[in-house]
């Protein structure tokens, strides 16, 4: 064929299909009645058409918009579809819709209330549909025909996202979040209307990590949390079901993870930890563990996070400095240092702490009135056995300013509870994570030199490739044992989390 002809070609081909399409449309629609009487033998259904049909959808429609959660992906879509009930008529036969209908009424195997997705609404529209007698003439049949089709394109959409990403975005619910969290699309939620079975689908977003497949059979069996009541520990086991259902979890092959509650750092290569250390976070607003149902500092409004708590996230480690400085932030230098100087002018010196006014070193802070200085004035801690930092600090961009380091106050590290810091991670045993991050090469002796020789001179190494960390938050997960490890909720993130996931109880 000359390339003058294919253009034209193409548009026949287009042409053809576009016609065959329609045609293929036209006729389904047109076979309404006899399809739907063939299944369920419900005369009331022997004269329903797509005209008739039509204008009873878009009103219903209408009135169940406000209702949806995704109500303008859903309108669109039988807009540019001639109104057709694609979800009835595609899986009327069989035991499709009654499969549907069943997942949505045992949604609670997956920590979340069925009338979430409307399951008892949707169970019954599926049995008066196909009863024999339950509907009696035309217009109750287009009546239930739309308001079972509206009903199955939302349930069936939100099931599909809550499985697949979680019932809530993190990102919409803690103020100090900041870790990638993938969320459905409306690409993503379209694909649901083109299922060719249901049962096989809902199978397939069946999440089948080990650690859900565990979470749900302690959910199932009623598994108590020790030392907590069983609505307690029902919360406990749903929360941490949602965030396993969250797309945020690391992708790369080697990583550095620290999860908050349980103060510990983990480096993690091809699936297994290869050091693991204890770590001291920030302090929390839940220090005396009074994590109970009642409702917590508004957390089902917004989330008020205590000032040290560290955040969660995610970024990328691309240096280490051993012997650092520390730039005190101006909340712990208003707060702490300049009550610690007033109380005793030699502080700043015993503490290697220099001070700046208005960016210029201050050569005898000793002489300042700290009770009445007023504003304009900066701290850094110069490296040294005192320094707040430690003799290595590792640094990964984030928004909250904080990064994982050493720390000269080692006794915290044998106290159970250790959200004691004012943000930042402090490791246990820094020189191993340097090892590890490093790898036994110049950098790394570098590193180790420098901290084991008593040097004070701030030395920068950068880390290349960089290393990915997770900055997580998690109360419940299974351990390589196969035991199942509970964490007291010490900042509280549990029970706004629970807050949240009971909203969609009342919207």
């Amino acid at each position: 064929m000359s390339k003058a002809k294919w253009p034209l070609f193409l548009l026949a081909l287009c042409a053809f299909f576009t016609i065959t399409i329609e045609s293929c449309k036209r006729t389904k629609r047109s076979d309404m009645a006899q399809t739907i009487y063939k299944v369920n033998k419900n005369k009331a259904f022997n004269k329903v058409t797509p005209e008739g049909f039509t204008p009873i959808f878009q009103k219903v429609l209408a009135e169940k918009k406000s209702k949806l959660a995704n109500p303008q992906l859903i309108t669109s879509f039988y807009e540019q579809n001639g109104y057709d009930p694609v979800l009835l008529l595609d899986h009327m036969e069989g035991e499709d819709l009654k499969s549907l209908a069943n997942y949505l009424q045992h949604a609670d195997d997956h920590g979340i209330d069925p009338r979430v997705f409307q399951a008892q609404q949707v169970t019954d529209l599926v049995n008066k549909f196909y009863s024999k007698n339950a509907i009696k003439n035309a217009d109750e049949a287009y009546q239930n025909m739309a308001e079972l089709e509206v009903m199955l394109a939302n349930s069936l959409i939100n099931y599909s996202n809550a499985l697949q990403y979680g019932l809530i975005s993190p990102r919409k619910i803690y103020a100090r979040y900041y870790t990638e969290t993938k969320r459905p699309d409306s690409i993503s939620m379209k694909r649901v209307f083109g299922i060719s079975k249901l049962k096989t689908f809902l199978d397939s977003i069946q999440p089948k990590d080990k650690q859900y497949v565990a979470l749900q059979k302690a959910l199932k069996t009623r598994v108590q949390v020790p030392g907590k009541s069983a609505e307690e520990s029902d919360r406990i086991l749903k929360v941490n079901l949602e965030r396993l259902r969250w797309k945020n979890k690391p992708t790369q092959n080697q990583y550095v993870i620290v999860n908050i509650p349980d103060y510990t750092l983990n480096v993690v290569k091809d699936g297994k930890s290869v050091i693991n250390m204890k770590v001291c976070v920030g302090q929390g607003r839940n220090m005396d563990r009074a994590d109970n149902l009642v409702e917590y500092d508004e957390s089902d409004k917004v989330d008020r996070p205590f000032s040290r708590e560290t955040p969660q996230l995610n970024s990328m480690i691309y240096s280490a400095q051993v012997n650092p400085v520390w730039n005190i932030p101006e909340s712990i230098a208003s707060k702490e240092i300049v009550k610690h100087a007033a109380a005793d002018p030699y502080y700043l010196s015993n503490e290697n702490i220099d001070v700046y006014k208005d960016g210029k070193k201050v050569e005898d802070p000793e002489t300042i009135d700290w009770a009445s200085a007023g504003e304009g004035y900066s701290f850094k801690q110069q490296p040294g056995d005192n320094n707040a930092l430690g003799k290595i600090k590792f640094l990964f961009k984030n928004k909250s300013a904080v990064y994982l380091h050493d720390t000269p106050a080692k006794l915290a590290f044998n106290k159970t509870m250790r959200a004691v810091s004012h943000g930042c991670v402090r490791v246990e045993r820094p020189i191993d994570l340097a090892q590890v991050l490093f790898g036994n090469g110049q950098k790394f002796e570098t590193a180790k030199n420098a901290i084991e020789a008593k040097e004070t001179e701030p030395t920068d190494l950068s880390l290349s490739p960089k290393m990915p960390v997770y900055i997580t938050y998690v109360t419940c997960w299974l351990d390589d044992s196969g035991t199942l490890q509970f964490r007291p909720d010490v900042y509280g993130l549990d029970i706004v989390l629970f807050a949240h996931m009971n909203k969609y109880l009342t919207a």
